[in-house]
Order: C-alpha cells, then sequence, then structure tokens
C-alpha cells in the first residue's frame, strides 16, 4: 500500500461520525441497499444497521453503483426489529423513523450534534408500526409537490447529507471519535495493518 493511500485510509477512520447511523428496514431492493451504503461511507457513516423480517440476512450486496462501499462499511443485520432496537439503544440516544405523520419533526428540525439513528422502511410499506413504536419520534424531508415521498435511497442521501451539514458546520469532522479498538480493527480489515 501507497504512503498516500494510507493516509487517506487513515484520513477516512479519522473522519468517520460514529454517533450517526442508518437503519434500512425490509428495504427489498438490493440496488437501494448499496445507494446508501455509498452516501453513508461518503458522509463518514460506518456503521449501518439493516432488518430483514422473514427472510435470512443478505450475504453480500453486490451491484456496480454501490458494491464497492461495502467494504469501506459495517453491516449489522437483524432479522427482528426489536433485537436491532436493543443494539440502537446501545449506541445512540434518539431513534427517528421517517414517517408522514401529524406529529412528525422537519428533517431540518434534527440536531444531529446529538447521537441520532434514522430508520427508512421499505419502498412500498415504509416504515412499520413496530418499529414507529419502538423509535422516539417521526421525522420528515419537507416536499412542496405532489408526490408525498422520495425512493428511499434519495431520501436517505437527503437526510445523511443534513446531518453533514450540521456535524461539518459544529467541527465534528475536525477530530475522530471512534474508539481505538474499532479505528484499529478497521485498520487491520482494511489492509493498513
Amino acid at each position: 500500500m501507497t504512503n498516500e493511500r494510507k493516509q487517506k485510509v487513515e484520513a477516512v477512520l479519522n473522519n468517520r461520525q460514529t454517533n450517526l447511523t442508518i437503519v434500512l428496514e425490509d428495504v427489498q431492493d438490493p440496488r437501494n441497499v448499496t445507494a446508501v451504503m455509498r452516501t453513508a461511507d461518503a458522509v463518514g457513516i460506518q456503521d449501518i444497521y439493516v432488518i430483514n423480517t422473514g427472510r435470512p440476512n443478505i450475504k453480500k450486496f453486490g451491484y456496480k453503483s454501490g458494491s464497492s462501499a461495502g467494504k469501506w462499511v459495517t453491516l449489522h443485520q437483524f432479522t427482528d426489529t426489536e433485537s436491532c432496537f436493543e443494539a440502537l439503544r446501545q449506541r445512540f440516544d434518539t431513534i427517528l423513523t421517517t414517517h408522514l405523520s401529524s406529529d412528525a419533526i422537519d428533517l431540518y428540525s434534527i440536531d444531529f450534534t446529538q447521537s441520532v439513528a434514522l430508520v427508512f422502511g421499505n419502498e412500498q410499506e415504509g416504515v412499520s408500526e413496530k418499529a414507529r413504536a419502538l423509535a422516539d419520534g417521526n421525522f420528515i424531508i419537507p416536499q412542496v409537490g405532489m408526490v408525498q415521498s422520495l425512493n428511499i435511497s434519495v431520501a436517505c442521501a437527503v437526510s445523511i447529507y443534513e446531518a453533514y451539514r450540521q456535524k461539518k458546520q459544529a467541527g465534528h469532522y475536525n477530530q475522530s471519535t471512534m474508539p481505538a479498538e474499532q479505528f484499529n480493527l478497521l485498520k487491520e480489515q482494511w489492509g493498513l495493518e
């Protein structure tokens, strides 16, 4: 590995935001998952949680546009919503689902300088009632068109780029927040050690 590549890997790890994550619940199209992985990597999200109820975990998400991002992010897969939320509660202070409801807050009202997990549902049904009941609340992406929703990967990108904007402005990308054990493990997995 060249020195430039080593420096790039260390810079990427130093910019990972350990207090922000994405949860994908029963997303059916693997291309949406790989697109989300690619966007997550771009803004410094290391851990992505995937819930697949009623089907086994997917061994490899392998579509061209996003499959390369799969080696740079860590997927945590669950076959039930409850165990995923238990794991999220150990690491994140606030869990919000994307859901159009009267109590939903605007995306731009979320304080992304805090510890936040964002839950996105599948392409047809959205986030399940179970996930909404386990979450701390709902959020919406403001829209002025006739259609009330965005594609899952687009909704995720819009949301986490708002998180990126807030975190960048707050200086979160100026210092590493990743625990040393995770940092060293990823360096090894990525071929630096």
